[in-house]
């Protein structure tokens, strides 16, 4: 537990920067859906992250955008770069067998960071770079995860999203409902993507499920696989693909564990 109290400007500011990096050219209509912060704070912040140089006003346009010195804050990160080097092969072998693409996502408090993609290895119409913040409660990344990962990592998950004000998390006023959820999760063996974030990002033309990738029965990382609804539904991705979904999920626990067993 923290010995003070957070300091409640800080939390803004970051939730501000966070969303203008999030979204690379953030009005502040924008910034107030995704913070549910009021306007005038997020003009005060936005004007205190361009001081700093974090941010800078579009010349034309009344948005925002982030400048490079904001690379310098993951500078020290370097545990996605670590995985998804190592799985990126595994992943090239999934999407040679499946014919659609995954992620591999890492837990990163508030969300799972993509650590690899392999969505440019051929024709996929929603591309995903490596390093984007995948909502817990929206992706099916973020579900795998918090179904089979240890109790801490899950209620810090869920108190970072408490604070946002996104659709996908309104489960977590209904205690019982969120754990009936991850309960169908862990019978079920996968995750799969919330229909209002599948709406919002792909206009619900694709969708994707997820597994976790265990570490003695705990996850230490998720991996899903992406499809378009036209070719297929979830029934038939269960029935054709989770088999080798599982298959690549089990390699990377062992590359991963491998990674984790290696000298420092």
């Amino acid at each position: 537990m923290p010995s003070y109290e957070p300091v409640t400007a800080l939390l803004r500011g970051l939730d501000v920067l966070r969303a203008v990096n999030r979204l690379s050219s953030a009005s502040v209509k924008d910034i107030h859906r995704l913070t549910g912060l009021n306007p005038p704070t997020v003009v005060r912040m936005l004007e205190t992250l361009i001081h700093a140089g974090f941010v800078r006003r579009h010349a034309q346009l009344p948005v925002y955008l982030p400048t490079g010195k904001t690379l310098e804050l993951s500078g020290g990160y370097t545990l996605h770069r670590d995985i998804g080097a190592a799985a990126m092969p595994v992943m090239t072998r999934l999407r040679q067998a499946v014919g659609w693409p995954s992620d591999v996502g890492v837990f990163d408090g508030d969300a799972m960071v993509v650590a690899h993609t392999s969505r440019g290895e051929g024709r996929f119409l929603f591309e995903r770079r490596t390093g984007f913040r995948a909502p817990m409660l929206a992706t099916s990344l973020g579900r795998a995860y918090l179904a089979f990962c240890d109790a801490a990592d899950r209620e810090r998950a869920m108190a970072m999203a408490a604070r946002s004000p996104e659709p996908w998390n309104a489960i977590l006023h209904q205690p019982g409902e969120l754990e009936r959820c991850l309960e169908a999760i862990r019978i079920n063996g996968y995750a799969s993507m919330d229909e209002s974030y599948a709406q919002r990002e792909y206009g619900g033309l694709a969708s994707a499920i997820a597994v976790p990738v265990l570490s003695h029965g705990c996850a230490m990382a998720s991996l899903n696989l992406m499809y378009l609804r036209e070719a297929m539904d979830l029934d038939m991705v269960v029935q054709r693909m989770m088999p080798l979904l599982r298959d690549a999920a089990s390699e990377l626990s062992r590359v991963i564990g491998g990674m984790e067993a290696r000298p420092a």
